[in-house]
C-alpha cells in the first residue's frame, strides 16, 4: 500500500493558523529512576485540527509530493509509527516508532530556510512537513539520527493555505536512552544541536533559548528565607518565592524557561509509568484556554478574531511504548499501546479519532453506606 503525502492539504491540518506570527507548542521530558524516558507535548491551533491517532506500519511506501506536483523522495518505512496527525492525513505532527524514537514538529516562523527545488535532486528532496515522518520511519535512536539527519534536502514547498509560503518548522527528537537533539533548517542547511534539557518551544533558534536560560540562574524551587532589613524581619507573603521572576506569558522564550525549570526540578518517579501522570501535570502549566491568546486579523470585511487553544496534549512513554493523550474538549486521558496498535493494524494505515466527550463520574451514591 502506498501513502502519498499531499503538502497543501496536509498543512491545512498541521497549521491552519498561518496568519499568526507564532504557534504555542511546548515540549519537555522527564526521566524516571528506572531510566524510562517520558516526553510531553502540547499542540495549539486557532481551530479544531480534528486530529486522529495515526498508525503507519513498517513496510509502508511513502512519497513526498513537491510544489510542482513532482515526486520527491520515496521510501519504505523500516519501523511502524503511532502518533497524532490532523484532518485525517497520513503524516505525524507528533509520534513515536516501535523502537522508542520520538519526533515532534514545532512551528518555527521567521527562521526556517529551505533549498530551492532541483529536479536533479528530487530523489533526496522532501517537503518540510514530511521530515518528521521520515525520521520516525527510518531510525531507531538519536545516534542514528545524528548520522543521517542531513541525507535529505528540505525544499521550498509554498502552500496556498500559508499564503504561498513554505511551512516554517523545526524538530525535536528523543530516544529511550534519554538522548535528545533538535534539528533546525537554517540558511538552507539542517543544523543539529544536542538538547541536554529536553525542552522545546518555537522561535527563535534553539541555541538562543539555551543562552537565554542564563538570565534565570537565580531561580529556585526553594522558598526564600526570611531576613533582617532595617531592623525588621522580611518574609515572603506565601509559597513560591524562590521562583519570583519566572516568566509567565505565552511567548516561546517564556514557555521554554518555564518548561526547563519545571522539568529539571521535578521529583523523579520510580518508574516511567508513574512519570506519565506527572508529565501531564507539568503540561497543564502550558494549557491555553479559549480566549486567553487571540490574534485579530484585518480582512476586507472587517476583522476576524482567532483564539489559540491547546487542541491536545500528548505524553509518550518511550520505555513501555505507550502514547497517551487528552483533547481540549474531552480532557479524558486515553492511551494507545504502540505494539498492540501496530499489531491490530495488520500492516495497513489506520486512523482513530482523538476526540472524546467531556464526561463526569457521579459518585454521590458512595455516601449511602
Amino acid at each position: 500500500m502506498r501513502t502519498k503525502i499531499t503538502a497543501g492539504l496536509l498543512f491545512l491540518a498541521l497549521n491552519a493558523m498561518y496568519v499568526f506570527n507564532s504557534n504555542a507548542c511546548t515540549g519537555l521530558r522527564l526521566i524516571a529512576k528506572d531510566g524510562g524516558v517520558v516526553v510531553g507535548r502540547t499542540l495549539e491551533f486557532g481551530l479544531d485540527p480534528k486530529s486522529d491517532i495515526l498508525v503507519i506500519p513498517a513496510g509502508e511506501k511513502i512519497t513526498s509530493s513537491l510544489a510542482d506536483k513532482s515526486k520527491g523522495i520515496t521510501y519504505s518505512s523500516k519501523y511502524g509509527i503511532v502518533g497524532a496527525n490532523g484532518f485525517g492525513f497520513d503524516i505525524h505532527a507528533d509520534g513515536v516508532n516501535e523502537k522508542g524514537l520520538y519526533v515532534g514538529l514545532h512551528y518555527f516562523p521567521g527562521y526556517a530556510s529551505y533549498n530551492e527545488p532541483n529536479s536533479s535532486k528530487y530523489e533526496v528532496s522532501m517537503a518540510p512537513e514530511d521530515y518528521g515522518t521520515w525520521l520516525l520511519a527510518n531510525f531507531a535512536s538519536v545516534e542514528e539520527v545524528k548520522a543521517n539527519f542531513n541525507k535529505v534536502l528540505l525544499v521550498e514547498n509554498p502552500l496556498e493555505v500559508l499564503g504561498n509560503i513554505s511551512l516554517p518548522a523545526h524538530f525535536i527528537v528523543h530516544d529511550k536512552s534519554g538522548a535528545c537533539v533538535v534539528i533546525e533548517p537554517l540558511n538552507q542547511t539542517l543544523v543539529i544541536y544536542d538538547n541536554p534539557v529536553g525542552v522545546f518551544t518555537n522561535s527563535p533558534t534553539f541555541d538562543w533559548h539555551m543562552t537565554n536560560l542564563n538570565n534565570y540562574m537565580n531561580l529556585s524551587v526553594v522558598n526564600v528565607e526570611p531576613f533582617d532589613f532595617a531592623g525588621i524581619k522580611l518574609r515572603a507573603p506565601g509559597e513560591g518565592s524562590g521562583l519570583r521572576g519566572l516568566p509567565g506569558d505565552g511567548t516561546p522564550p517564556s514557555r521554554f524557561v518555564r518548561a526547563a525549570i519545571y522539568s529539571q526540578t521535578a521529583i523523579h518517579q520510580e518508574t516511567a509509568s508513574l512519570a506519565v501522570p506527572q508529565v501531564f501535570h507539568l503540561m497543564n502549566n502550558f494549557d491555553i484556554p479559549v480566549g486567553s491568546v487571540r490574534d485579530v486579523v484585518k480582512t476586507e470585511n472587517g476583522t476576524k478574531v482567532f483564539n489559540e487553544i491547546t487542541s491536545w496534549t500528548t505524553v509518550v512513554d518511550l520505555k513501555n511504548l505507550s502514547y497517551s493523550f487528552k483533547t481540549y474538549q474531552g480532557q479524558k486521558v486515553c492511551q494507545v499501546n504502540v505494539e498492540e496498535a501496530l499489531k491490530a493494524a495488520k500492516g495497513k494505515v489506520r486512523h482513530i479519532s482523538m476526540e472524546t466527550e467531556f464526561t463526569v463520574e457521579d459518585v454521590s451514591h458512595k455516601f449511602k453506606n
